[in-house]
């Protein structure tokens, strides 16, 4: 079994009564709830609050070992994992590694942005921010401030949309008490995105919610609007507008993360893995695939690279393994769509759940109440409602610390 992610779990999770030995290997020894990700970035959420680890979350299943690495190899042809630890073998293999961003070939973009796709990314971001607005204290360059207080949010999907409404808060009721000489009408936070709408997927009523909402907060939008490169410090974008800026947050793609090169004969769209309705891998019946990392085709259109269609394949996948087991016939997989849902800042989100659409302060609860739900212990939701709550009713965010890890005895600074 390859990643701790939401669909990896489930697959455990689904055979600790089966008859089989299982091995999880993941090169952190965590799993994340990475939609809350953003709240790390913004300074409302600690690490740990999102994260635990994989091994406690995983002590009462009996079958199942963890072990931390990254794999550099699959060989389907002997039966490997190849891993920095070593080789293990497998009767059945589960892939299920997840997705890393998209940069469509920017290297230049690639380089210079920030990500939103692990605690490492988050914790960088958070950082930078903080940062920038510590430099901007000390600067008497109005053009270098202006330059400092400038954030680029590249991509209008959940991830951007809730990470710019909630660095919009961060600044308007947070950052400006911190900072009471620093003229906060010198802070820009642009949202670019590519289509002329936010939240693609999602009601089109829903969409322009989203838009009026974001504009309320003074978010500036720039829609139709592609980042085209990044050098020198300036950002040119598809309309001629160029913008000086040191912070660029990408969450415009993703794409399926990379294994094995040898695997890329069976890639399809985003390098996704092309899979049979089984979930199984084309051409080898042993091998199982979800979440992300999964090619699946749905009525003509792929499914979505979101955590039911990851938790779905990985209860569906367990459950083959055991009927491969008692030589039963395989099942083909078939997504159920449980809606979609985003938070815009305070009291207002987005939610659609089979027929129903929700906006404003009743989205809002929707998408508190179903995020809480899903955190993946008592303590971290004990710990995220009391953060919420004193984000609420104080207007803080209590981790706005820049830190890193030091370097080992005798390396220096």
């Amino acid at each position: 079994m390859v990643g701790a992610g939401f669909g990896g779990l489930e697959v455990v999770r689904g055979l600790k009564r089966a008859d089989v030995d299982t091995v999880l290997v993941d090169r952190h020894n965590y799993h994340l709830f990475t939609p809350l990700l953003y709240q790390v970035a913004s300074s409302l959420l600690d690490p740990s609050e999102i994260a635990r680890p994989a091994r406690t979350m995983l002590r009462r299943i009996a079958n199942v070992d963890v072990r931390v690495g990254s794999v550099t190899r699959v060989d389907l042809d002997t039966q490997q994992v190849q891993t920095e630890n070593g080789p293990l073998e497998y009767d059945y293999l589960v892939l299920a590694s997840g997705s890393i961003n998209n940069f469509f070939g920017n290297d230049q973009l690639s380089q210079a942005a920030f990500g939103l796709k692990d605690l490492g990314q988050a914790l960088a971001l958070r950082n930078q921010v903080l940062w920038q607005f510590e430099r901007a204290s000390w600067s008497g360059d109005p053009q270098e401030r202006r330059r400092l207080l400038t954030f680029v949010i590249v991509g209008g999907g959940p991830t951007g949309v809730e990470y710019a409404g909630a660095l919009s808060e961060l600044v308007a009721l947070v950052l400006r008490k911190d900072f009471p000489y620093l003229d906060m009408a010198e802070v820009r936070v642009v949202l670019v995105e590519l289509t002329d709408g936010l939240l693609a997927g999602f009601a089109p009523r829903l969409s322009k919610a989203a838009v009026r909402t974001l504009r309320r907060k003074g978010i500036e939008l720039m829609l139709g609007v592609a980042a085209k490169d990044y050098t020198g410090g300036v950002l040119r974008l598809s309309n001629g507008q160029d913008l000086a800026v040191d912070t660029i947050v990408w969450t415009a793609g993703v794409r399926a993360a990379p294994l094995d090169p040898g695997l890329g004969a069976l890639s399809v769209r985003q390098d996704r893995l092309r899979v049979q309705p089984t979930l199984q891998l084309d051409g080898h019946p042993q091998v199982f695939v979800v979440g992300d990392l999964a090619g699946m085709v749905q009525d003509g259109q792929p499914l979505p690279m979101m955590i039911p269609a990851a938790q779905q394949e990985g209860r569906h996948v367990a459950k083959n393994i055991k009927r491969l087991i008692r030589q039963e016939p395989l099942l083909p997989f078939r997504y159920r769509d449980p809606g979609m849902m985003a938070t815009i800042g305070r009291n207002s989100g987005v939610a659609q759940v089979g027929p129903f659409r929700f906006s404003g302060f009743i989205g809002w609860v929707i998408w508190l109440g179903f995020h809480l739900l899903k955190v993946v212990s008592f303590r971290n939701r004990l710990v995220i409602l009391i953060a919420w709550a004193v984000d609420y009713l104080f207007y803080d965010r209590p981790v706005r610390l820049i830190t890193g890890p030091s370097p080992p005895p005798g390396r220096g600074l």
